[in-house]
Order: structure tokens, then C-alpha cells, then sequence
């Protein structure tokens, strides 16, 4: 699957959703939104939130940090 997160250094719910992935192995790509501002744009068109972390699994979306529905989502 293809797990993609955008995030800040600051969000401590971002910090939990690259932590929860590290620990279970899952490889993602992360988008830092603070500095890259085409991300940012690309983040908000794509999911209509201001805010982080967004996390998509293939073309699944979920917003903030979800232990339940993201390992529902990764089939873990």
C-alpha cells in the first residue's frame, strides 16, 4: 500500500502517526507542510483541511491520528 502523511515537526499527532507506522514497519512519505508549500496546496485541494496530520493509505484519507481506522486501513 501507499501511505503518504503530511505533516509539522510541531503536531504531536503527526509525531504518534510516523511513530505508530515506524513501529509496524510501514514505509510512507512524509510531506513537511511547514516549508513545502506546494505540499501544503496540494494537501488542502486534496482533502479540504487546514489542518495535520492527513494521511492517505492508497486513495484512502484519514484526518489526525487514528490507531483503529489506520490499521483498519493497512489491513494490520
Amino acid at each position: 500500500k501507499k501511505v503518504t502523511i503530511y505533516s509539522t515537526p510541531t503536531c504531536h499527532f503527526c509525531q504518534l502517526a510516523k511513530e505508530f507506522f515506524d513501529e509496524k514497519g510501514v514505509e510512507y512519505t512524509n510531506h513537511d507542510v511547514s516549508v513545502d508549500m506546494e505540499k501544503r496546496k496540494e494537501m488542502i485541494e486534496k482533502s479540504g483541511q487546514m489542518g495535520v496530520p492527513v494521511i492517505y493509505v492508497d486513495e484512502e484519507m484519514a484526518v489526525g491520528f487514528d490507531k483503529d481506522k489506520l490499521s483498519a486501513m493497512l489491513g494490520i
